[in-house]
């Protein structure tokens, strides 16, 4: 547990098995592996689909990574395997290759409600030892989430404070929410997929990569039970939604924790926010529709993905 106040305050493990318990939404829905995404119904699609106007499309997420660094320890591998030599002359063919271990701080993806349990136990109290083995997940896969179409949310915490980014170590909390929620003329409700802004890949071009492992901007704890109580559906960033280094003592990912394992609401990690940034502060509005398409995975703990806003 770091004393470093930005990332604080500090919680103990007593006080944070009290917020898990307080965000915790097990037993909710019929069909538990697919979490908060129940939340979205018919009606929030239609709604999401009414706040096109311009039809801005802007992706969200960052290019194949092959190139090693210090946020990107496990590079994304891409070859050819084909330059038009392999089969018959006419038509030449060329194909490559792609893979990678994408739970990480570089590739753009998304989490599903089996990537994460807490003492032993996946979403919805599933045990995790049983639900998931060498052939995957046989609960809360990224098979069974989906795609999501819903209203997103950018909550642009540079652009509220005036500043190009966040330091890496500093901790969003629920004053802040309110705060952007005032300055950028949106209320979250339910059915939201909420998107962090921290200023990531600004800072990342303009000073270069860092351990974002070891420090980066993100949710503190005690923003989580404001979200739960919101009813949002998915949360995402440009990072990887937690503060490190983390305020809780013996908790690397507590952010991760109460959000998958606890409100049974899968994350966006690594997404490139910057042109959004751009496209909803030129709109002068801050929420969009969101198309989110994983992978169709059986099995799958998550998925890497290229969500969509579309303004």
């Amino acid at each position: 547990m770091s004393s470093n106040p930005a990332n604080g305050p500090a919680v103990s493990r007593r006080e944070f098995d009290a917020l898990f318990e307080a965000v915790r939404t097990w037993g909710r829905w019929p069909g538990p592996d697919r979490g908060a995404w129940n939340r979205v119904t018919a009606d929030h699609v239609r709604g999401a689909t009414a706040l096109v106007r311009s039809g801005t499309v802007v992706p969200m997420g960052r290019p194949w990574d092959t190139r090693p660094g210090p946020d990107n320890t496990k590079p994304a591998l891409h070859h050819m395997s084909d330059l038009g030599d392999v089969e018959a002359p006419e038509p030449s063919a060329y194909k490559d290759f792609l893979a990678a271990d994408y739970h990480g701080k570089s590739v753009t993806h998304l989490d599903a409600l089996s990537h994460l349990a807490y003492r032993g136990r996946l979403y919805d109290g599933r045990d995790a030892r049983a639900s998931i083995g060498a052939g995957g997940a046989r609960f809360g896969s990224v098979q069974a989430l989906g795609p999501l179409v819903t209203r997103g949310v950018l909550l642009d915490l540079p652009a509220v404070l005036g500043v190009d980014w966040l330091e890496p170590g500093r901790a969003v909390h629920a004053p802040d929410v309110v705060a952007a929620e005032r300055a950028l003329g949106v209320t979250l409700r339910d059915g939201d997929a909420v998107l962090l802004r921290s200023g990531r890949f600004r800072r990342r071009r303009e000073r270069g990569p860092w351990d974002c492992g070891a420090a980066s901007a993100g949710w503190h704890v005690d923003a989580l039970p404001l979200l739960a109580e919101r009813g949002v559906c998915l949360l995402g960033a440009d990072g990887d939604s937690d503060v490190r280094p983390s305020p809780v003592e013996g908790v690397h990912s507590p952010v991760h924790t109460l959000a998958i394992t606890a409100m049974g609401v899968p994350l966006l990690d690594n997404l490139d926010l910057e042109a959004l940034s751009a496209a909803c502060a030129g709109a002068g509005r801050y929420a969009f529709l969101l198309v989110v398409t994983p992978l169709n995975v059986p099995g799958g703990t998550g998925s890497p993905v290229n969500p969509v806003a579309v303004l």
